[in-house]
């Protein structure tokens, strides 16, 4: 879970960033200025709705999988266990 807590920090601290180059630039009218900003501004909303898009995904497929899990409780425990077993094989010709 931390991982995901540093990428939505970051993916914060990004979006402050942009906007504030966007309020500091605010006055300046020069053409390749104005360009730049607009594009910002377009990366800014694409991002946002990337990151929207992307947690909608993430909460149905977890709540699919709860279904399923919920549905055929004995196959998910046999499934984790098996799958538990195989990398713990793994690790242990590994190391």
């Amino acid at each position: 879970m931390k991982k995901n807590e540093d990428i939505q920090e970051s993916a914060a601290n990004l979006a402050e960033d942009a906007q504030a180059l966007l309020a500091a630039t605010a006055n300046v009218a020069e053409t390749k200025v104005i360009e730049a900003r607009r594009r910002l501004s377009d990366a800014l909303d694409r991002g946002k709705e990337a990151w929207g898009q992307m947690q909608d995904f993430s909460v149905a497929q977890a709540k699919a999988a709860d279904e399923v899990i919920r549905e055929y409780p004995y196959y998910a425990i046999g499934i984790a266990f098996g799958v538990g077993a195989l990398v713990g094989l793994l690790f242990r010709r590994r190391g």
